[in-house]
């Protein structure tokens, strides 16, 4: 009798947890679900578009509304997940066509000058890219002659993959070579006393960067003079798939910011051309370093923008080298930045979440996104560097 009822017991229990199951799976199975997509289902190329942007009404709230991939071009499925207004959780599916419509960039004013009988291939020459095509097809349109004084109105034309088109027009100046007689500009160099007087305060320091370039460097002179940290040239690559060198001063440099206290990070000159080489480099910069105290961010720094058609990049690809580049020394501890320019953070690297180091010669710069780090000037003059020297200023409520 004892077995018995244990047997129906157990029976009991199976049958109430096939109800609970079966229960289970007809309320999803019928669970409503109201969701009306919009009209517009194209998400442009590496573009930050979440699950609700293109949802028009839905019955519920999405649990994980998180951001379409984007990377690669064509249809793509997007699966979600959301409650109902019925407290139950059921799926859904709709489908995006990933699309690229933003025209090649060709970087170029109206006009382009060059010497007469400068032999140069134009179309390689002059920098075109895009944001998804690693090889848009270069073209100009016109006649010239390289060894002919004359002005030669051109089309530089330019068409990605996606068959977005980029006709610029331009003047090709070609000219005489210059002579000796010509004055050359006077220079105007920038006191470092004066950068500290201007832009000092609680929240900001104010140093340099060197490399062999700024020669034998005195760090006892520096640090008198005021200077908090130095970013040094670790080294850099010798061209397209070149190998890696240590910069001559780099030991030297790194020996006398640490032996005086003075702040120290690195940057590193990169040739890469993939994101395997931009990997590589960063590995090879954090044994440069393993030695060193080593207080500031390690910088990516590439700027091959006159040979840029030759790398095969797109500015997808560019920016990934650099996140690859801070990722790897981040992974190790380190702080990672990219160093560039105003006008090719602005129109060429695409949107990133990497630290910034902005090279802008100005007084003031009307830089948009956010920096920790500011280039005012290459023509910087400061006691202990014999040269002329690149003055940075440090934001430090922005690092870390």
């Amino acid at each position: 009798m004892k077995n018995k009822n244990i047997i129906t017991v157990l029976v009991v229990l199976f049958l109430l947890v096939i109800s609970i199951l079966l229960f289970s799976y007809l309320r999803v199975k019928f669970a409503k679900i109201e969701v009306v997509t919009k009209e517009d289902l194209k998400l442009e190329f590496n573009d930050k578009k979440q699950v609700s942007d293109y949802i028009e009404s839905i019955n519920g709230k999405i649990i994980d509304d998180y951001i379409i991939n984007s990377t690669k071009l064509g249809k793509q499925k997007v699966n979600f997940r959301f409650i109902n207004d019925d407290n139950i959780k059921v799926k859904y599916e709709y489908e995006v066509e990933v699309v690229d419509t933003v025209k090649p960039v060709v970087w170029l004013g109206s006009s382009y000058t060059v010497v007469k009988g400068t032999d140069i291939d134009l179309v390689k020459k002059i920098m075109c890219g895009d944001n998804y095509d690693n090889n848009p097809k270069r073209s100009i349109e016109g006649e010239y002659d390289l060894n002919t004084v004359g002005s030669y109105p051109l089309i530089y034309k330019a068409i990605d993959s996606s068959g977005n088109e980029n006709d610029w027009n331009f003047t090709l100046n070609v000219v005489e070579p210059k002579t000796d007689t010509q004055v050359p500009q006077e220079k105007t160099n920038v006191l470092f006393n004066d950068v500290i007087s201007t832009y000092k305060n609680d929240d900001v320091k104010i140093g340099v960067d060197i490399s062999r370039w700024q020669e034998d460097v005195d760090f006892e002179k520096l640090k008198n003079a005021g200077v908090d940290f130095v970013m040094i040239r670790v080294g850099y690559q010798d061209g397209i798939d070149g190998k890696f060198i240590v910069d001559p001063k780099f030991k030297k440099n790194i020996r006398g910011a640490n032996k005086y206290k003075i702040d120290a990070g690195v940057y590193f000159y990169s040739y890469a051309n993939s994101e395997k080489d931009a990997r590589e480099s960063a590995k090879w910069v954090l044994k440069q370093i393993k030695d060193y105290s080593i207080d500031l961010p390690i910088a990516f720094d590439w700027e091959e923008w006159s040979n840029f058609n030759e790398f095969n990049l797109s500015f997808f690809g560019l920016t990934n080298m650099a996140n690859v580049f801070v990722e790897e020394v981040e992974n190790k501890g380190y702080d990672g930045m990219l160093y560039s320019s105003k006008s090719y953070l602005e129109n060429i690297w695409l949107e990133n979440n990497n630290k910034i180091w902005l090279a802008h010669y100005t007084n003031t710069t009307n830089y948009k996104g956010d920096f920790m780090m500011w280039q005012l000037t290459d023509k910087g003059k400061v006691d202990g560097i014999k040269t002329d020297v690149d003055i940075d200023i440090l934001y430090t409520n922005k690092f870390n």
